[in-house]
């Protein structure tokens, strides 16, 4: 282990002086940063007196201030097995679970507070959580009673000042002047995607302690996400070599170590940063819904951004978790930081799990929202917007009702408009961030539903000018936010009634259904699936009615039916390549080409990594005449480095000559042709091209 070089002089001769294998020379140890030789001293005291607590907490809190989370936990729940109501051991664990917006964190806190009052630093957690659900009552109540156990507390003054600043008041008289202070404010700032600021409270903080590395860490990986890779990797790399290696500093070294590995595309108003292997393929595409969406949503916010929008894929989907860490409520798909977009590329999860165009326009959205807005809207209102755009262009993109939503739906778990900000950020059970954002998204649709898309931009710039949730409900909906949920709740039980109360029904009947398809009966498949199939339609995951029932009537010959089903499938929203290329192919022998190209370019969206469906797309679009559409499959196929060449290359100048472009077709003929040089189609199309005479202007 590497240790500081250099410790004040007053530290240093404290650690010499002090008797070995005490408490305080422990602490003093820890204090200089001298790991590994404090850990000694607390293992002899912990062999010493197994039974004492104390120490088991204090190492403990220095497995997390060497940042050993897992150690540490250890540490407080053995502490707690020798003593059930030590209060150091519960607010431990309830910090622990705070760095991971886990629920639990608030009840820990409470319970360490009712075995001692005067615990400041419980106090102070509850202060925290409760502004992180961007309760500012309730923080500021919380913040003042820890101000109360002790006048100084720097996390009680950094929640008040937090609340004031957030509001844009330049001065609070609640300035903490210290640096654990500023990390507190910095923090709050890139929790409520003020990232900008964030960075600006993180240098305050280190300017004051070079030596909090928590901080400067932080400032590192936000450095970072703003695409200021030189310093961030400076800052990191400071922290690593002074023994602060949690999992944000290691892996964001590692993940800009890979950066070598991209390519970069500019225009005026894009960047686009994709892996070296998959660059070629996903260029096309995601360029072309990066413009499309930019497009769509400068006239729909009355918008046009000052500066290009960047946009990372990421095939590795460690490297894109590594971009959210410390943040939350996020879908682990995509998240924005300003102008700057990462997501996951589609190679980098399973095939049919992921639609990358709808995370790309809700991405996008975010863009928009936070920059009208100088990053002051709400959570759940930017996350609604985003949920609400990727059906707006598409009815088939975006999620569909899931089981979570329907459980909460059923069990009145749904939360006020007012307080929706914590499903996000402290959800309670593992689902209800899921929850959250499905509330979020149809409360956006039903505002736009019955007040108008121009009420929800109004919302947007309240606020965008500091007003809370329920003062923009009252004032451009005109009821208070008691009667809107009320209204909403009532809108959504209607709309999801079939799907809610057939649940139970449906669920016990599916798996019947996945028995009797495994066992090939047809006949049983069909009258049990045709019998539940409308019980819950949204339903399009694995084993969905309608692909049991396509492959029933198919197995028994009925191609109109299979497709009947596989068409209502791709209506809803499925995504399984698989069953998207059987419907194009079903549809493609039964004459109907346009739907089966359409099928295929609705897989363009899902999963572009699919050589042969960008080949049979490319020769439907070709005999349809969406040449330029060929055009884009056929390179694709050749991208995906094709067991034949020579034909990739041919299809691809077939494309070329029906566009009229000559010398590109000429080009793919004779790479064609250094792969296959007896390839006779080749030979004839290039012999055809050479020899039709120039037209003269």
């Amino acid at each position: 282990m590497k240790y500081l070089q250099r410790l004040g002089a007053v530290t240093l001769l404290l650690v010499l002086t002090l008797p070995a294998q005490t408490l305080d020379r422990a602490e003093a140890l820890w204090k200089a940063r001298r790991f590994k030789e404090a850990n000694e001293v607390f293992l002899a005291l912990v062999a010493k007196e197994p039974k004492n607590p104390d120490y088991k907490v204090r190492m403990g809190r220095m497995a997390m201030d060497h940042t050993e989370a897992a150690y540490a936990t250890d540490l407080f729940t053995e502490a707690l097995a020798i003593k059930k109501d030590h209060a150091g051991a519960l607010v431990g664990l309830a910090l622990l679970a705070s760095e991971n917006f886990d629920a639990r964190a608030a009840d820990l806190a409470g319970r360490a507070l009712e075995i001692d009052p005067k615990l400041l630093e419980a106090q102070e957690l509850l202060a925290r959580i409760a502004l992180e659900d961007n309760d500012n009552l309730k923080a500021a109540e919380q913040a003042k009673k820890a101000l109360t156990i002790d006048g100084s507390s720097v996390q009680g003054k950094a929640i008040l000042a937090t609340i004031e600043l957030l509001a844009d008041k330049k001065d609070t008289a609640w300035d903490p002047h210290t640096a654990r202070g500023y990390e507190t404010i910095a923090h709050f700032f890139v929790m409520n995607r003020r990232y900008e600021e964030g960075i600006q409270y993180f240098r305050k903080a280190i300017e004051l302690d070079p030596q909090l590395y928590s901080a400067r860490s932080k400032l590192g990986v936000n450095l970072m996400r703003l695409g200021q890779n030189e310093e961030a990797y400076q800052q990191l790399e400071l922290c690593f070599k002074n023994e602060f290696q949690d999992a944000a500093t290691r892996n964001s070294l590692k993940l800009m170590d890979s950066y070598k590995n991209f390519v970069t595309f500019t225009t005026p108003r894009t960047v686009l940063k994709l892996d070296k292997k998959e660059a070629e393929l996903l260029r096309p595409y995601f360029q072309s819904e990066m413009d499309r969406a930019m497009s769509t949503y400068e006239k729909k916010y009355k918008l046009k951004l000052e500066k290009p929008v960047l946009v990372e894929v990421y095939p590795n989907h460690e490297d894109f978790a590594v971009r959210t860490l410390g943040l939350p409520g996020l879908g682990a798909l995509g998240v924005t930081f300003g102008y700057a977009v990462a997501m996951d590329s589609p190679s980098g999860r399973k095939p049919g799990t992921f639609h990358w165009a709808s995370t790309l326009w809700h991405e996008m959205s975010h863009v928009y929202t936070l920059t009208a807005t100088g990053h002051r809207v709400p959570r759940w209102f930017t996350e609604g917007l985003a949920v609400h755009e990727e059906t707006a262009i598409s009815p088939d993109w975006g999620d569909r009702l899931s089981p979570d939503v329907i459980g909460a739906i059923k069990n009145k778990k749904l939360l006020p408009v007012a307080e929706l900000d914590r499903g996000f950020v402290h959800p309670v059970t593992p689902g209800q961030v899921i929850v959250s954002y499905f509330q979020a998204g149809r409360i956006c649709d039903y505002i736009n539903e019955k007040w108008g898309w121009d009420t929800l931009l109004a919302m947007l710039h309240d606020f965008g000018a500091g007003e809370a949730t329920a003062s923009v409900v009252r004032k451009e909906l005109k009821i208070e936010p008691d009667e809107f949920d009320k209204r909403f709740l009532a809108y959504i039980e209607a709309d999801t009634k079939n799907a809610v109360d057939h649940f139970d029904e449906w669920k016990k009947s599916l798996k019947s259904l996945v028995e009797k398809s495994t066992a090939k009966d047809w006949d049983a498949v069909i009258k049990e699936g045709t019998a539940i199939r409308d019980l819950y339609p949204d339903y399009v995951e694995e084993h969905s009615v309608y692909e049991a029932l396509a492959e029933a009537y198919l197995a028994k010959g009925n191609k109109a039916a299979a497709i009947a089903e596989l068409l209502r499938y791709q209506k809803i929203g499925g995504r399984e390549p698989e069953s998207l290329k059987l419907l194009a192919k079903t549809l493609e022998e039964a004459g109907r080409t346009a739907e089966a190209a359409d099928a295929l370019n609705r897989l363009n969206f899902i999963y572009p990594m699919d050589a042969a469906a960008h080949r049979i797309l490319g020769g439907l679009w070709l005999v349809q005449g969406n040449v330029k559409g060929a055009i884009r499959e056929f390179a694709a196929v050749l991208a995906r480095n094709p067991q034949d060449p020579a034909q990739a290359h041919f299809d691809l100048a077939r494309a070329y000559h029906a566009d009229k472009q000559t010398e590109p077709a000429k080009e793919e003929l004779l790479v064609a042709l250094e792969a296959a040089p007896g390839f006779r189609p080749a030979q004839k199309l290039l012999l055809e091209l050479s020899t039709t005479p120039v037209k003269r202007q």
